[in-house]
């Protein structure tokens, strides 16, 4: 169960930390090619043991690329309940190997564009989406994680579309170098849906060391758990969008570049430790971020 008052070191970034372990990804299906191919389920497994490992007590499912629109470019439209599913039951298994107590997350990603704030499906779809997939991960995660969205109008439709659940709501929200949302909302706006669902904690997610710096103070001012989900790429521009990149080969770093030696466990740590004594409770990583970075933070907080 999520506690509130308790601190959660997170996970890091699932799909590049297999893409470091081997995974040779179908173009842009990332790490869903790892779900949808059985044989490498292991190495699913093996990561989120990885992070638990290295000292997370809160993971994140692996479905981030298991949506019906990116599914239907590659012709794996058939593939998104078992992949789906697959990604709980995997975490499960990680989870029951290492003998902890952690907590799985479903993740609950944009029905929309990564990083892009612009729609290109109505409400009703996009409530049906977020719907569909939490209902397949419903039986197996504590709680729900919106994955890196990018505007008020589907925070709002996603939290309404999985309030039925009953489950904790952690909000990921995407923000870009002006420390407001891609759709030019404020992190102000998101207090009445804060207020209004079952929401125990709101993070920066994928976004750069200096956007935490920025907007850190309008998290506390959420009157929640606050936190992050740091990255290590170079830049991500302003509404930018990942999924519009036709050439992107399931490496987002060549989009988006690296500075991962820069942004090294130890400058992590440091930075984590700052910001964990400005009260962040919900500390970790996404793009760029291994399990070493995890288990340096882990050495200072527990």
């Amino acid at each position: 169960m999520f506690t509130k008052n308790k601190k959660y070191i997170l996970d890091g970034g699932s799909g590049q930390t297999l893409l470091e372990m081997g995974l040779k990804p179908q173009g842009r299906l990332w790490s869903a090619t790892a779900l949808i191919d059985k044989s490498l389920h292991k190495m699913i497994i093996n990561m989120h043991l990885d992070f638990i490992n290295a000292g997370s007590d809160l993971i994140v499912t692996s479905n981030f690329s298991v949506r019906k629109r990116r599914l239907l470019e590659y012709n794996k439209l058939d593939f998104f309940e078992q992949a789906t599913n697959d990604s709980a039951l995997l975490a499960n298994k990680a989870k029951n190997i290492s003998g902890k107590n952690v907590l799985i997350a479903g993740s609950l990603p944009t029905q929309g564009i990564v990083y892009f704030s612009k729609k290109i499906t109505d409400d009703k779809e996009t409530f049906n989406g977020f719907n569909e997939t939490a209902n397949i991960l419903n039986p197996n995660v504590d709680l729900f994680y919106l994955d890196v969205l990018s505007s008020i109008n589907e925070i709002q439709i996603a939290c309404e579309a999985i309030k039925n659940f009953e489950k904790p709501i952690l909000i990921g929200v995407h923000l870009n170098n002006k420390g407001n949302l891609p759709s030019g909302e404020t992190i102000e706006d998101l207090i009445p849906i804060s207020k209004n669902y079952n929401c125990c904690g709101i993070i920066a997610a994928c976004v750069s060391p200096e956007i935490v710096n920025l907007t850190l103070p309008k998290l506390i001012n959420q009157n929640l758990p606050f936190g992050f989900k740091v990255n290590a790429f170079k830049n991500i521009p302003e509404n930018n969008a990942i999924d519009s990149d036709l050439n992107l080969n399931g490496y987002p770093t060549e989009r988006y570049g690296s500075r991962a030696d820069q942004f090294n466990p130890e400058v992590f740590k440091k930075f984590v430790e700052g910001k964990f004594k400005d009260g962040a409770t919900l500390l970790g990583g996404c793009c760029e971020i291994k399990p070493s970075h995890i288990k340096a933070i882990s050495e200072i907080i527990s």
